[in-house]
């Protein structure tokens, strides 16, 4: 790899980490509650990086309106806090991107929508807190993604510029926070990536199919400036 990045700056659930199963297992914990039987990973996934609002509108079909939401959102929560890492792991690949960028000594970090108080206890749980360069959480600022004032929060906190910086998220609101900040933005295919549209349609400056795809990408200049 050359050093042509300087940053490279991570969304959290479905780009860096698959935490997902354990998102799913509050879901269905919250249904067993109402003697509901469980439903399958494959339903819970493409919402998982919407939170609570996505996965318990799967689970139960309700939302922020509904007279049992207070309810069902605090018991989601309170389970899901407990059981932050029993089946969450970095996607496949993600650990040897991670290295590759230490050895090249290019710093990395994690700018998520995810509240603190479960964002840091993860980090610590899957050992990558003491790695991670920067870790920028949801509530650390007024207006979180797509809004770009995480990511430049996390850029001011590494001492770089948004120019020198690479946003990599599975979610359209990831590639709009970024290319508002103005980072170069890579989308990734790996991820839960919702109901955002095509991929392609993001307008990110990179797509990458594999965390394989991602090191090769990183390791090269950024395309020409975008219209």
């Amino acid at each position: 790899m050359t050093h042509a990045t300087k940053c490279v700056l991570f969304d959290l659930d479905g780009t860096l980490v698959d935490t997902a199963p354990d998102l799913g297992g509050a879901a269905n914990r919250v249904r067993a509650d109402l003697g509901l039987p469980p439903l399958p990973l494959s339903q819970y996934r493409p919402v998982a990086s919407a939170g609570a609002r996505g996965l318990l509108g799967v689970a139960l079909g309700i939302g922020l309106d509904d007279a049992e939401w207070p309810q069902r959102h605090d018991a989601f929560l309170d389970y899901y806090r407990g059981h932050l890492a029993d089946e969450s792991v970095l996607f496949p690949g993600m650990a040897e991107l991670l290295t590759t960028l230490e050895r090249n000594g290019i710093p990395w970090g994690v700018v998520t929508n995810k509240p603190g108080w479960l964002t840091t206890p993860l980090m610590q749980q899957l050992d990558l807190s003491t790695r991670a360069a920067c870790v920028v959480s949801g509530d650390d600022v007024a207006t979180p993604k797509p809004a770009p004032d995480s990511i430049l929060l996390a850029c001011s906190r590494i001492s770089l510029q948004p120019s020198d910086c690479v946003y990599v998220g599975d979610d359209k609101r990831d590639i709009d926070a970024g290319r508002a900040a103005g980072l170069r933005t890579i989308a990734v295919r790996w991820g839960y990536l919702g109901s955002n549209g095509a991929i392609e349609t993001w307008q990110a400056d990179e797509i990458a199919d594999t965390p394989a795809d991602l090191i090769a990408l990183l390791a090269r200049p950024a395309v020409a400036a975008r219209a």
